[in-house]
């Protein structure tokens, strides 16, 4: 019977490299990345306030509808659009829709504020040239350039937004914070099927119907007390 050295082969189960773009995505849409995402609520502050939104499941309703037929999915769509274009003016002209079918001021500079510092820090950390540009459409035109799957990005992207939104409740609502997580769960299914259905989007599938969310955002610029700037 033939003896000799250990072949080398494994017998435990194969491991594939995480991959890399997954890693980039992960830091440039995680807290710790300086857009300053916590200063926003997207006029969920006003929600709160009016008792629309009190716990878990009305959070969760509320979102779900945010995500589905107001700027979840059109930020997808932008996200998405940025992402396929092929010359500088077409991301221009991309970020002065999304500025145009801003419902408030407020959302206008949310938008605004947080791409110019997600450009500022993309372009200081990965020696892009990104145009200065609202937040989706800067995240869809960096994603193409570093060549990370469009699908993840979006998809990303969408939960980002809705862990943002749901921080906010937590802070103000009667929520804990395993009660946001549960409802941040729960909406990752929708967050993977509006980056799959706004994959194609053009100029004309741009619509919202979540027009309590936003209602709120318009209330919100008068809205006293408030802790968030939207």
């Amino acid at each position: 019977m033939a003896t000799g050295a250990p072949t080398g082969m494994t017998t435990g189960p194969a491991h594939m490299p995480i991959d890399p773009g997954l890693l980039t995505l992960s830091q440039w849409l995680s807290p710790s990345y300086p857009l300053g995402g916590f200063a926003y609520s997207h006029g969920l502050e006003t929600a709160m306030a009016q008792g629309a939104v009190h716990d878990a499941g009305s959070l969760q309703l509320w979102m779900e509808d945010v995500l589905d037929h107001g700027s979840g999915r059109a930020d997808a769509g932008f996200l998405w659009r940025a992402y396929r274009a092929e010359e500088c003016a077409d991301i221009l002209r991309l970020d002065a829709e999304v500025r145009a079918f801003a419902c408030s001021q407020e959302r206008q500079r949310e938008a605004q504020r947080q791409g110019s510092a997600f450009v500022r820090t993309t372009n200081a950390v990965w020696g892009l040239t990104l145009p200065d540009v609202v937040l989706p459409v800067a995240v869809g035109h960096a994603a193409a350039l570093q060549g990370i799957d469009g699908y993840d990005a979006a998809g990303l992207y969408l939960q980002s937004f809705a862990s943002n939104l749901i921080l906010a409740a937590v802070r103000i609502c009667p929520l804990g914070q395993t009660e946001g997580q549960a409802v941040l769960a729960a909406l990752s299914p929708l967050c993977q099927r509006i980056a799959q259905e706004t994959a194609e989007a053009e100029a004309r599938d741009l619509y919202s119907n979540a027009f309590l969310s936003d209602i709120a955002s318009l209330l919100h610029e008068t809205q006293q007390p408030r802790l968030f700037q939207s």
